[in-house]
């Protein structure tokens, strides 16, 4: 599995690319009417800074809602840190905004591992109004625990990623967090966290608003599945992801042997290492639950399996 694709929806917004390209004849929507993509063009005369005056010269920062930043290098790969730099500089014109996607990047663009991220701290800090926070890209990422009083869904999506910074997540107070989802990755792209990292989130001393739940892309899956199957705060949850790491029988029987499942709506499971009898197993467990057992991985030597994304 690769990332192919940018957001065609972000927010609940359609997402529209500005390039910061001439085109009078353009009518632009409101600037709350859409979710922003700001994206420079490889090869480009001019870098993000550039980019970033053209889209506040265009559309007025005050109504914007929702922005993704897409590609911010002209050629050579370079740290995200600048041009987060550049926008947090101009956070005051921005106090409508609810919603940032940290590089919304595709492979062919850059590999989710190639990215050069930094500390993303300062960024809810910048905008009281987030409710929405995504960062693709694990290599170079930071971040320190933090408070955020509107924050409702936060997704880090790598191959990897930092021990670090799951323990700062979990170690932050984020009160309206509804939605949760970390791409956990491989130890070779620098996905080094452990079980015990997860622990406060898990036992459910966080987050009292959490209703989703993603620990997904991990290669301790079975792992996280044992632990999740006895983890209090799966009572208040709605849905559940763990897909697209190495789960196998053994985490999928821990689940079935742990405490009830049958509240949730969804269980995403896809992209797995499960034999047919426990895939039925738990169709048969869960008949009123919405069960995600697509793109079944065969592979029987554990050392040869591979979560769906890492480089």
């Amino acid at each position: 599995m690769t990332v192919n694709k940018h957001c065609g929806e972000f927010h609940g917004l359609p997402v529209l690319d500005f390039s910061g390209e001439a085109d009078e004849a353009r009518t632009w929507p409101a600037p709350g009417a859409a979710a922003w993509r700001l994206a420079v063009r490889y090869g480009a005369s001019s870098g993000f800074d550039e980019l970033w005056k053209a889209f506040l010269g265009t559309v007025d920062p005050a109504g914007v809602r929702a922005l993704l930043i897409g590609p911010w290098w002209t050629r050579d790969y370079d740290a995200v840190g600048p041009t987060l730099a550049t926008i947090l500089r101009d956070a005051e014109r921005l106090p409508a905004l609810e919603a940032l996607f940290v590089a919304d990047v595709t492979y062919d663009e850059c590999e989710i591992s190639w990215l050069e991220m930094s500390d993303v701290t300062a960024v809810p800090a910048a905008f009281p109004h987030l409710t929405e926070l995504v960062v693709r890209g694990g290599t170079g990422l930071a971040l320190t625990p933090f408070r955020h009083d509107r924050l409702k869904a936060l997704r880090f999506e790598t191959g990897g990623l930092p021990g670090t910074v799951v323990r700062a997540v979990a170690g932050s107070e984020l009160p309206a967090l509804e939605r949760l989802e970390l791409w956990l990755g491989v130890d070779e792209y620098g996905g080094d966290s452990t079980i015990d990292d997860l622990a406060p989130v898990l036992d459910g001393t966080r987050f009292p608003a959490l209703r989703h739940l993603g620990l997904q892309n991990s290669e301790y899956q079975d792992e996280i599945a044992a632990a999740v199957a006895h983890a209090p705060v799966v009572a208040r949850l709605e849905s559940l992801d763990l897909s697209m790491g190495v789960l196998s029988d053994e985490g999928a029987a821990a689940l079935l042997e742990g405490q009830p499942l049958t509240h949730l709506r969804a269980l995403d499971l896809h992209h797995h290492y499960l034999t047919e009898e426990l895939q039925q197993r738990l169709r048969d467990a869960l008949p009123g639950v919405a069960v995600d057992l697509s793109d079944p991985e065969d592979e029987d030597d554990p050392e040869d399996r591979y979560v769906a994304v890492a480089e």
